[in-house]
């Protein structure tokens, strides 16, 4: 037979339905088109080297049991949906990959490539992303002394407790907590390029008319009229955000208003401060 090359792909399919029993090997030299004596040189350098592709430098030892190929398969499950189970993996392994890999195996190969169970960020499935790319461009068109942002914190009785604690291994860690709301503040604030610039205090919820009166009395006079610095004000699409009093202000002032796309609230560098804050808290 006259020399062709075949590809690493190949020669893992060969092993994989060779090793899982799931066609004899007449057959897969036959479907893949290989000849017995290439099949026994291939699965002899898998078994020594826990490869199909003879490597000249690298470390030696006990081969892995997922090869480099199952891993990146890994992670592209995971990159699609972060949420996986170990033990659904291990499925996905042996339905598309026909492996059958210990849960701690995985965990070390995803370990291995950098990959460890974090907290999910929760990201609202209705964000339109036309609408954010739109936002972005026309961001993109203003200075950073520009800029203002906008938004608003609250704070009750719940605010200060904390998620995390210390327990024995295996054990939860109880404490005692309120569940009511008690006493509600809320705050807003303008952060630009210089940091937080004014901020103010109320009791309660923030209205539409407290949110307009800060704006009137603490925001326009430190702005200036488009295109000036501090000129364009960037607020998200609250209700209280909302009315011709804001915009005529805003007109009255030459100060142009940018409202961020809807369920986009990572695109507010305010929302950074905020969460120091309340971390603080």
């Amino acid at each position: 037979m006259p020399f062709r090359k075949i590809s690493k792909d190949i020669k893992l399919a060969a092993i994989r339905l060779y090793e899982n029993n799931i066609l004899s090997k007449a057959v897969i030299l036959d479907y893949l088109n290989l000849s017995s004596r290439t099949f026994d040189r291939i699965y002899a350098l898998w078994n020594s080297t826990g490869d199909v592709v003879r490597v000249t430098n690298g470390t030696r030892g006990r081969r892995r049991m997922l090869h480099f190929s199952d891993v990146d398969h890994l992670k592209c499950l995971i990159k699609h949906r972060p949420d996986w189970f170990l033990d659904e993996l291990r499925y996905l392994l042996q339905t598309n990959r026909f492996i059958s890999a210990h849960l701690s195996t995985i965990q070390r190969e995803l370990a291995r490539a950098g990959i460890s169970r974090q907290k999910i960020k929760k990201i609202a499935s209705e964000r339109n992303a036309d609408l954010r790319a739109d936002f972005t461009g026309r961001m993109a068109q203003y200075m950073p002394e520009q800029l203002g942002f906008l938004d608003e914190i609250s704070k009750d009785e719940r605010t200060s407790f904390r998620t995390y604690g210390r327990s024995r291994k295996g054990c939860r860690a109880p404490m005692k907590g309120v569940f009511v709301r008690g006493r509600r503040f809320s705050a807003t604030g303008l952060l630009t390029i210089d940091g937080m610039v004014t901020s103010t205090v109320v009791e309660g919820s923030m209205t539409h008319q407290s949110y307009l009166g800060f704006l009137e009395h603490s925001v326009m006079p430190l702005c200036a009229p488009f295109p000036g610095i501090l000129s364009v004000l960037v607020m998200d699409n609250a209700k209280i955000h909302h009315g011709e009093g804001i915009l005529d202000l805003a007109e009255q002032f030459g100060v142009r208003i940018e409202f961020l796309p809807p369920y986009s609230p990572d695109l507010n560098p305010i929302e950074e401060v905020f969460s120091k804050v309340k971390a603080f808290i």
